[in-house]
């Protein structure tokens, strides 16, 4: 469909506004005023609208709830110096998301439902965005298959929805992971790739366990001999070896991160090296034995950042240097920070401002 008119938007009579103390955020507790709907049926998308948050209402046997069909997005929205509002790095988002889709056989949310819905729902959110530094207002687009039957099969009804809310920031502190080689987060061929919601299912169980053992993430390797790193926990893995800025190479069981990607082009911009090849657990080994690794850690949209204090490898705890503000993961959280409120030049033409 074409927008040819603003999305209706039905406002709240009830701002929960009041009740949300911005200065001790705290991840997930709160949500925005409004959400964005938008229905697929028939083989073509409704009118989207912008309603007061509210419950969903559905079908036991919607096939979301039996089969998996499920999928969404992370991104923020940020309060610039000058106090207008930045949705950061949309396009890319959007792009991934329809990859998502595609990929769980989904029918892709037209750009402008998700560019105009996106951006006329922080506009009617805007008092949510948070001022303080190192906050930003999360935006969670996601899409479910809600048609209403339990045969095994593809469905052809989607609902759209788009809510948001004010996080703080997170892993201030180094955090300490272990290298995993039982479970696997993902395998060649499958929807490792892909934002959908049995991935995050299927590494709570070994994350757990390693939770049970002291550590705070895991390293995850690859399926096939579990020789090689793939990500941190939830987040793209990175490291400095050498001094140059190393991460685990795309694949069809990698999560291309947005921030991952932000992160690597401000490298090159800063004049570090960066390399994307593949990072196997005997080179990392070996780095902390030579003393040739400098840094470790996850990048996503959630955290930006975050930092990697220990990595148990095969048993052994191997220590990461301690960190400062001139460490690089910190020098580069610190330039997307710029860029994002419009502090530092946008080269990139990463922002999408709003009044």
């Amino acid at each position: 469909m074409e927008m040819t008119a603003a999305i209706p938007v039905r406002k709240t009579t009830f701002s929960k506004l009041h009740e949300v103390d911005f200065n001790h955020l705290e991840f997930g507790k709160y949500v925005s005023d409004h959400m964005l709907i938008c229905d697929f049926a028939k083989g073509e998308w409704r009118s989207p609208q912008i309603v007061p948050f509210a419950n969903l209402s559905l079908s036991p046997t919607a096939l979301a709830l039996h089969y998996g069909q499920t999928v969404f997005e992370g991104m923020k929205a940020f309060t610039m110096h000058d106090g207008r509002i930045n949705i950061f790095r949309m396009e890319k988002h959007y792009e991934r998301f329809t990859k998502s889709l595609l990929r769980m056989c989904m029918a892709p949310v037209p750009k402008d439902i998700f560019v105009e819905g996106l951006m006329q729902l922080i506009a009617a959110d805007k008092n949510w965005v948070p001022k303080q530094p190192g906050s930003a207002l999360y935006i969670r687009p996601f899409m479910y298959a809600s048609e209403a039957r339990f045969g095994v099969k593809v469905s052809d009804e989607y609902r759209f929805i788009i809510f948001s809310g004010p996080v703080p920031g997170l892993f201030a502190n180094p955090i300490k992971v272990k290298v995993e080689r039982d479970y696997i987060r993902a395998a060649r061929g499958g929807t490792g790739f892909a934002k959908c919601g049995g991935n995050y299912g299927g590494a709570f169980y070994p994350t757990q366990l390693a939770k049970q053992e002291g550590y705070d993430q895991v390293l995850w390797t690859g399926g096939d001999n579990h020789e090689y790193i793939e990500e941190s926990g939830m987040m793209n893995a990175m490291f400095v070896i050498n001094d140059t800025l190393v991460t685990p190479p795309l694949s069809d069981s990698i999560l291309d991160g947005v921030t991952r990607d932000s992160l690597l082009t401000l490298a090159r911009d800063m004049g570090y090296t960066t390399e994307e090849r593949p990072v196997s657990i005997a080179e990392l080994e070996t780095a902390f034995k030579q003393k040739t690794i400098s840094a470790a850690f996850g990048a996503g949209t959630a955290a930006v950042v975050a930092p990697i204090a220990m990595i148990n490898i095969n048993g052994i705890d191997y220590r990461l240097p301690d960190y400062d503000s001139y460490s690089l993961h910190n020098r580069l959280k610190d330039r997307l920070e710029l860029i994002r409120s419009g502090l530092a030049p946008d080269v990139h033409e990463w922002n999408c401002i709003i009044g």
